[in-house]
């Protein structure tokens, strides 16, 4: 009664279920696995001290920035550069801009630094003269999927809509570092910027659709083997009617 499984058109529903319940279970586990690591992420945060509470470093010393040295005081000296706004950016539920100024260390390299945030509409005050030392909570580059940032381009001159090296090596003539930092206590009677979290740690709303994920997955792997046995039960069931000579003729249309 089960011959029609080696028809070809069986063969097709065989080999797409057998390449499809691997990729399935695959696909949750993968999932799985994020959202774990974001859970381990998350719990390995809760146990090392506060960054902000941390002894300030030098810029150097906690270059790369990473999930351990993001949020850490770092400290850097030089002249402070060219300046930028960055606008449409969100402060105690406010909107307006971020008052960027680059650092130029003794190294060469500019460092991203953001002095503050003003109401949209406010002038930005200039920066102070001279050498200076700055600490602040440094940060990782943002990337078109940070929030607040502006990847559309067609700003007016002197707005930036993402902070990164990637996005400042055309307006200035010198190399910038690859990360920022917004300082402890905002410039000239500006708002201090407070530091974000890294990007892929704690539960936030990605961790649990990395959940949500796996079960959909599991689900999709659950539906293939549902609808495989339903086939078979109805193909099995018209061969068994064929045989006892169930099968309704076809009515005459004329």
């Amino acid at each position: 009664m089960y011959r029609f499984l080696l028809t070809p058109r069986w063969w097709g529903i065989n080999v797409f279920v057998v390449l499809a319940i691997p990729f399935c279970v695959f696909m949750g586990s993968w999932q799985l696995g994020r959202f774990e690591d974001r859970v381990k992420s998350h719990n390995a945060a809760d146990e090392r001290p506060d960054p902000a509470e941390q002894k300030a470093a030098p810029l150097r010393e906690l270059l790369p920035v990473d999930q351990k040295t993001s949020g850490r005081t770092a400290s850097a000296s030089g002249r402070y550069g060219e300046q930028f706004l960055v606008p449409d950016r969100r402060v105690d539920g406010r909107s307006g801009s971020y008052v960027l100024t680059l650092l130029r260390t003794d190294g060469g390299k500019a460092l991203p630094v953001v002095r503050g945030w003003l109401p949209s509409g406010r002038p930005a005050p200039a920066p102070p003269a001279g050498e200076v030392t700055v600490a602040g909570a440094l940060q990782a580059s943002e990337t078109p999927g940070t929030d607040g940032v502006n990847a559309s381009g067609g700003l007016p001159r002197g707005q930036l809509g993402m902070i990164s090296a990637a996005s400042l090596v055309n307006l200035v003539p010198y190399d910038v570092y690859d990360a920022w930092v917004t300082l402890s206590v905002a410039d000239s009677g500006m708002t201090a910027v407070p530091a974000v979290k890294p990007q892929n740690t704690g539960l936030d709303l990605k961790a649990f659709q990395n959940l949500g994920y796996t079960g959909e997955w599991f689900v999709f792997a659950g539906f293939v083997v549902f609808m495989w046995f339903r086939l078979l039960r109805r193909e099995a069931e018209a061969v068994e009617d064929a045989e006892l000579g169930l099968t309704p003729e076809p009515t005459g249309t004329g």
